[in-house]
């Protein structure tokens, strides 16, 4: 059973993520909005979005705190899983566009486009789109990824090379004989499965969603890294030269990681959209994908929790301080807390909490092991 994998961070941070999806929805839906209990629609957005970014966070920390693969381009897969998404609530929207044409989207319409192109099709049935949010991220990451482990690229070169990857699609998708909007990207969304996207309670519902989605994936994150496969990929990570002289494909590892991470990141993606109400090309900019590493050095690599953790705490405050006087300084406050958790705590939050219970837990047993009236030793 995956739930036996996991200790008592992990039975928390579970218990957390249910509890929200029960209460949430209930305080938004029956209570009154006068009520002191009560939580407005934008919150539960909000909140809907900060998981998003939480399931991001969690697909950076398996590949760079277990596999050793600093990408700094995950942004990317996030986008794509949001865009397979946007394509299909476009085509939802029918003749309730602007233009009211039956089949092409309002920008299609305004850009002079005579048919739907080759790459929309199928996008109105939500299991076609479902099975793109996947497959896009996960074939790119496969193309990518095979090309890159197997030339042995690895270390900054590899994260500058996920870097121009985004940036290329990037400034693809800003064309707007690309075919997706151009710098607009894909709004105006109306329904979702039949189900008004602005309702509250297809917002409560998406925000349910979001739970499931970050519980689910960190149930099978927690089971891949303490599993014989997770231990493989640590050996990876930690002495790379030594596991290819033991024989292990360390290619086929570190390939497998990375596109079940570029999934699990085109989930949160699609997951983000309906939420949000928006998708351009703006959610490919290189700084996205260093904001999300932050996030994970934040909260703690290697730790799971710690990288969802960090993703909140870091949006919150990006919510709070980019709202005021502030907000021209949000930049330099964001790397001004990198900094300081790099030199100070570079465990990261949970991983620091982590090293400390268990240096009063070693001086504990040291001093039970002592004979009566003996100085315990100080544990390292």
């Amino acid at each position: 059973m995956i739930t036996r994998t996991l200790d008592r961070g992990g039975w928390i941070f579970i218990s957390i993520l249910i509890a929200a999806a029960i209460i949430v929805p209930i305080l938004n839906i029956a209570t009154s909005p006068s009520s002191p209990l009560h939580i407005p629609s934008y919150a539960v957005a909000l909140l809907g979005k900060y998981l998003c970014y939480a399931l991001l966070a969690l697909s950076i920390d398996l590949i760079w705190g277990y596999a050793g693969i600093l990408s700094l381009g995950h942004g990317a897969f996030f986008a794509l899983g949001g865009y397979a998404m946007g394509m299909y609530l476009m085509r939802q929207i029918g003749t309730r566009g602007v233009y009211a044409h039956p089949t092409l989207p309002d920008f299609m319409v305004f850009l002079n486009y005579k048919q739907l192109p080759w790459f929309w099709y199928g996008f109105d049935m939500f299991w076609f789109a479902a099975l793109m949010v996947l497959l896009v991220p996960g074939l790119l990451a496969f193309v990518f990824g095979w090309l890159a482990f197997r030339s042995r690229v690895t270390g900054v070169y590899l994260s500058i090379i996920t870097q121009a990857l985004t940036y290329a699609l990037m400034l693809g998708f800003f064309r707007n004989d690309f075919g997706f909007g151009g710098n607009n990207g894909l709004t105006d969304f109306k329904d979702i499965l039949g189900f008004n996207v602005q309702a509250q309670g297809t917002r409560a519902a998406l925000f349910v969603l979001s739970c499931v989605a970050l519980g689910g994936c960190f149930l099978l994150c927690r089971a891949i890294v303490t599993s014989k496969l997770g231990k493989v990929l640590i050996g990876v990570r930690d002495a790379e030269s030594r596991m290819r002289f033991l024989g292990y494909r360390v290619e086929s590892y570190k390939l497998f990681v990375f596109v079940l991470s570029a999934m699990m990141a085109g989930v949160a993606g699609a997951l983000y959209v309906p939420q949000v109400g928006i998708i351009n090309p703006g959610e490919f900019a290189p700084s996205n994908s260093i904001e999300a590493v932050i996030w994970v050095a934040v909260g703690g690599r290697g730790t799971l929790t710690g990288a969802a953790l960090g993703a909140f705490i870091v949006n919150y405050a990006k919510t709070t301080f980019t709202s005021g006087f502030l907000a021209p300084y949000w930049l330099f406050m964001l790397g001004g807390l990198f900094v300081i958790v790099t030199l100070l705590m570079p465990r990261g939050i949970v991983g620091t909490f982590r090293h400390w219970v268990a240096q009063r837990k070693a001086k504990k047993d040291a001093a039970k092991a002592e004979p009566n009236g003996a100085q315990p030793q100080a544990a390292e």
